[in-house]
């Protein structure tokens, strides 16, 4: 349906040295950028269908990791990230670039991270962080933590949430479709794991997991997601920067259309959820 930049073509595409003015005379295409992350394909994706359908205009997909993604919409080479996760996850990014994009909303509120145990575990040998310094506990996780990107956020608090609970684990760094493998394969024996999670993600609605306790705050707090875009592109294209502006999704309904994506198709999911909240896009597109 969308055209789609690989992480390849994307370093191409900024080692070209486009400039930002290229981007401001050409509306005919919406680049929207966005990293392998659940939430932010169908957010993406809900976007891109109505940009497309509802607005008529062009849209070009652009997957690559988080870092390139800052760079992009700063530079211009994009005109739109969906994922901006603040105030912590992404900091280190943000702060590189805040005076060099624009902040067109909030898509979510109450977004987290944080680290998961299947249910089956009892509470009373793993509730919190502190609990995977038992002996016996490190013994049956085999000392590990299923990680995800090594660019993510996630991952860099994860790395320092080892050191400030001294905890001499290692973090397994994987990718978002690495860390769901090792968990699926474990829940299916019942295999004790220890795994990096976030919400809004739809394998709370496939398996049953929980947070545990984070007493030192090292993972963070609630996080809000926001939508960027490069600096001149609300003055460019005011109709997508007015969408972009007014969309926003309650958290479960966005883990709900996340579990249909994976029991169907994001496409799919898309539709239906288009279909199923009328309502809500016509405020939206601000009908």
């Amino acid at each position: 349906m969308f055209k789609t930049l690989t992480r390849i073509g994307l370093a191409a595409l900024l080692m070209g040295g486009m400039a930002t003015s290229a981007f401001a005379q050409d509306n005919k295409s919406v680049k929207i950028g966005w990293a392998a992350w659940s939430d932010a394909e169908f957010v993406t994706k809900l976007t891109a269908k109505l940009i497309q359908d509802k607005l008529g205009q062009k849209v070009e997909l652009v997957q690559t990791d988080v870092a390139p993604l800052y760079q992009g919409v700063s530079r211009g080479d994009l005109d739109v990230m969906m994922m901006a996760w603040l105030p912590q996850t992404h900091a280190d990014y943000y702060k590189r670039v805040v005076s060099k994009v624009d902040t067109l909303g909030t898509i979510y509120d109450g977004a987290k991270l944080g680290w998961v145990v299947p249910q089956y575990i009892p509470e009373s040998e793993i509730s919190s962080i502190d609990d995977l310094k038992k002996d016996d506990v490190k013994q049956k996780l085999g000392g590990t933590v299923q990680g995800i990107d090594p660019g993510a956020g996630l991952t860099r608090l994860s790395e320092q949430a080892n050191k400030d609970y001294g905890l001499d684990y290692k973090l397994q760094i994987s990718s978002e479709a690495g860390m769901l493998t090792t968990v699926d394969r474990d829940m299916r024996s019942e295999k004790w794991f220890v795994a990096t999670a976030w919400s809004p993600h739809w394998m709370f609605g496939k398996y049953k997991l929980r947070y545990i306790d984070d007493p030192k705050g090292a993972l963070g707090k609630a996080e809000h997601v926001d939508i960027l875009a490069r600096k001149g592109f609300k003055q460019e294209n005011p109709k997508v920067a007015e969408l972009l502006s007014r969309m926003k999704l309650p958290v479960p309904e966005l883990e709900a259309a996340m579990f249909d994506a994976q029991e169907t198709s994001y496409d799919k999911a898309v539709d239906k959820y288009i279909a199923d909240h009328p309502e809500r896009v016509k405020a939206w597109l601000g009908e």
